[in-house]
């Protein structure tokens, strides 16, 4: 049942798809485009139809078609190619049989050590099979681990016409570390009328709530003159760099939020006495608290000013999503087709707010209420990723049994 799932993935990660949020192009990097015409070799070979690439998006589509006379709603399961902003290159995946629950050494050149120290969450497998990184990359199972459970989903769905299931819709889509994966998702085109990503950590995972996110580039037009004269007539933009962060509310960062706290990140800094620049990100699960907090960025550059008597700083804000909660919380059928799913395979539903996004948090807002599902990793986006075999499996029975619960199955 399972036996194509591990290699599948093991294939995928050692695949080189990191993201590039420099490029301008669709996909940021050729990696994805690669990546998405093996992906599209492998869903034609499975057997699934109206396999596409599509140039516009980036996006890799396919259809499983229905085999039950019944109308039930068509569903839709995403995941994303790209790998985030750390080496990627030469991923070599280690496994830990029958893990014992010590710490374990990735990397003996440089050290490199998950430790349940440091990771508590170790304890959670005891007994399991983990894949780690090698100390030296990451892993990708954010999100490879998603796309090797839609796969394998896939592969087993058509092995056995005995489990009956209604029309569904797979994509596999480019660029969601960099937020921008989504963007062109063609939604009518995908023709599903709802969706799941596949793109959440530890197993028991079903969020439909994000985080509203804003980014914020803050610049400072300082003057600079010989500081042996400077006086009266020097601005030094660093200076009013470091008075602009400190106006900031200073527990409302990541290192000191949690749960439902919205934030402010420094993200970057840099410059001169003439010029600086700043790279913040504002997030709230709250749409009011959220724009509050673009205000309050506003309100601070217009403090400011004033005190220097001419506009010296300017924000520019983008934002970037919004709460996908705001709009499958209209209809919960979504999310309860999920829960009943995982209960039906003993899992224990985890229904938190995700702090951070997924492409489901645009495509959402898009008109397809897209939450997102556990996809069993954990310590994303660097050296100490790693998930554990059968977390990979419970996440592929849970996309079975939805799709077996859509199409009236009892159990």
């Amino acid at each position: 049942m399972y036996k194509n799932l591990v290699p599948r993935f093991v294939r995928y990660v050692q695949t080189e798809t990191r993201s590039d949020e420099s490029s301008t192009t669709i996909p940021s990097t050729q990696s994805q485009v690669a990546f998405a015409k093996t992906l599209m070799a492998e869903l034609t070979e499975l057997g699934l139809s109206d396999v596409a690439y599509n140039t516009d998006n980036g996006y890799v589509t396919a259809t499983l078609p229905s085999n039950t006379t019944q109308e039930v709603p068509t569903i839709g399961f995403i995941a994303h190619m790209d790998t985030a902003d750390f080496n990627a290159k030469h991923v070599n995946p280690q496994f830990h049989e029958n893990y014992d629950g010590q710490a374990i050494l990735l990397n003996k050149e440089q050290n490199v050590v998950l430790s349940p120290e440091d990771f508590p969450n170790l304890k959670n497998y005891l007994g399991q099979t983990l894949i780690t990184t090698d100390g030296a990359t990451l892993l990708g199972a954010d999100d490879k681990a998603g796309i090797a459970e839609i796969m394998t989903a896939m592969e087993i769905l058509l092995a056995d016409p005995t489990i009956k299931h209604g029309t569904v819709r797979v994509a596999f889509g480019p660029d969601e570390e960099i937020g921008i994966g989504a963007d062109r998702f063609d939604v009518a085109g995908f023709n599903a009328d709802f969706a799941y990503t596949m793109d959440g950590g530890p197993v028991g995972e079903l969020e439909y709530e994000s985080f509203n996110a804003a980014a914020a580039i803050v610049t400072i037009q300082g003057k600079n003159v010989h500081p042996g004269t400077a006086k009266n007539t020097m601005v030094n933009a660093l200076k009013i760099a470091l008075a602009f962060d400190a106006a900031l509310p200073q527990d409302e960062v990541p290192e000191k939020t949690a749960g439902r706290e919205g934030f402010y990140h420094l993200l970057g800094l840099s410059g001169e006495v003439e010029e600086a620049r700043m790279e913040y990100i504002i997030r709230d699960h709250d749409r009011t608290k959220f724009e509050n907090r673009k205000a309050f960025m506003l309100g601070i550059a217009e403090k400011l000013n004033a005190d220097y008597g001419t506009e010296r700083v300017t924000v520019n804000l983008n934002d970037s999503y919004y709460n996908m909660g705001e709009i499958i919380e209209k209809d919960m059928t979504v999310i309860d087709l999920a829960e009943q799913a995982m209960k039906n395979l003993s899992i224990e539903p985890i229904i938190e707010p995700i702090r951070g996004g997924t492409d489901g948090s645009k495509i959402s807002f898009m008109g397809l209420p897209t939450p997102n599902i556990f996809a069993g990793g954990e310590n994303f986006h660097g050296r100490y990723e790693f998930v554990a075999v059968e977390s990979m499996q419970k996440a592929t029975d849970v996309i079975v049994e939805i799709i077996r619960l859509n199409a009236g199955e009892k159990e």
